[in-house]
């Protein structure tokens, strides 16, 4: 998968640095999640608000992916970087020495957890704009691999908070992403290839092309379902099954690292057969595994198993998207992957917010897994009937020196 072509046509360096930073950005971005068990029982949580507790980052990052898009192509992807890397750090120190005492300043640092996942935006044009087209499928998937930090809160938080108490694990995340800022600082580097810096106004433009409402549609489902469920599942398998939060966070950690590292799969297998034959085959696998979702399996084992293809699923479908978005949109890169990471972001708030509301109303989950899986299969339609016009649209865009386009 790594050929020597690959290799030789960006900058190793910087797509490491740019994978770290996103992948403990992320970690840090979910961290209320594998908490939220320990911070509901502190706090008296209903299901609703445990759903709005572990959703609000996902909205904050959502919105904030709009605003670093816009400093990326102006600033470039490393100050950008460093800036929100900055804030994260200062914000988790402040939250751990005054602690965390209520709901509403949950909320906050919810809120300020956003700014960590807003990190999508910078990491990915950071690692785009050092390859050539036919190798954009998986460089984005390694450097959106960084998904994997949402795996790596599910399984160490729960267990950190047991022994050391939830404030702590605040102030323990500083550590990993003290070591992500100087490791990005030293190798990070930006592409010599930068787009001319634009009119404010002119960032918008895109939005009236209807191929970029499309992508950010998709993105909504295949990310969305992805952080969505990642930020829900320990609360679901506690809530649903009776495990231990430390356990719930191993069975959460399994079914994100499966999505994580199979997002460069996806990303591959899209350059090599098609973005839109990709998303086709794994969209049809997301829905088939949140329909199944939705009717409470007997065991926890049996739960593990679907909502782990589902999310191996969704992580491909990442990477695929990832792969079509620079062919139609190479130039305008940066406030595409704002703009579609905004999307993703929004459609994890609507995921993990309904699943709470749905079992407080209920009791029980079925109506917000089938609500997604609704939206999955419309994404799927939708797809099937674009098909043939960005085949044959999309290769007469591309500049004449370009490498065929693989939609």
């Amino acid at each position: 998968m790594l050929s020597r072509s690959f290799l030789k046509s960006g900058h190793t360096p910087t797509l490491f640095a740019a994978f770290l930073y996103f992948d403990f950005s992320f970690m840090v971005w979910v961290l209320l999640g594998p908490l939220g068990v320990a911070i509901a029982k502190d706090f008296g949580l209903d299901p609703a608000q445990k759903g709005l507790m572990v959703a609000l980052p996902v909205l904050a990052g959502a919105l904030l992916r709009l605003v670093a898009g816009v400093m990326v192509d102006r600033i470039g992807p490393k100050r950008t970087g460093l800036i929100g890397q900055s804030i994260v750090i200062t914000g988790l120190a402040t939250a751990w020495l005054l602690g965390v005492h209520n709901y509403h300043q949950v909320l906050v640092l919810g809120l300020l957890l956003g700014v960590a996942g807003a990190s999508f935006a910078v990491a990915l044009p950071l690692a785009s704009r050092w390859y050539p087209q036919e190798h954009q499928g998986l460089a984005l998937g390694i450097a959106g691999a960084g998904n994997s930090g949402t795996a790596l809160a599910a399984l160490f938080a729960p267990l950190l908070a047991k022994t050391f108490g939830w404030n702590n694990v605040i102030g323990l995340a500083i550590i990993p992403l003290a070591i992500a800022f100087v490791v990005y600082l030293l190798m990070a580097k930006d592409a010599p290839e930068q787009p001319e810096p634009k009119k404010f106004s002119e960032y918008l433009d895109v939005l009236k092309v209807a191929d970029a409402w499309w992508l950010m549609l998709l993105y909504s489902v295949t990310f969305g379902g992805f952080v969505g469920l990642s930020s829900s599942l320990t609360i679901y398998f506690n809530s649903e099954y009776g495990i231990d939060p430390v356990k719930a966070g191993f069975f959460t950690a399994a079914c994100v690292f499966a999505g994580s590292f199979i997002r460069p799969v996806g990303g591959a297998l899209a350059d090599r057969f098609g973005g839109v034959r990709t998303l086709i085959v794994v969209l049809g696998f997301a829905a088939i595994g949140l329909v199944t979702a939705s009717f409470q399996m007997p065991n926890v084992w049996m739960a593990f198993g679907v909502l782990l293809l589902c999310m191996s699923a969704l992580g491909a479908g990442n990477g695929a998207v990832f792969q079509l978005a620079p062919q139609r949109f190479r130039k305008e890169i940066g406030v595409m992957t704002g703009l579609i990471g905004m999307t993703g972001g929004v459609g994890g708030f609507y995921l993990a917010s309904t699943l709470g509301l749905a079992k407080k109303l209920g009791g029980t989950y079925q109506f917000g897994f089938l609500g997604f899986a609704a939206l999955a299969v419309f994404a799927l339609v939708a797809l099937a009937g674009l098909k043939n016009h960005w085949r044959a649209v999309w290769p007469t865009l591309a500049p004449a020196d370009a490498a065929p386009v693989r939609v």
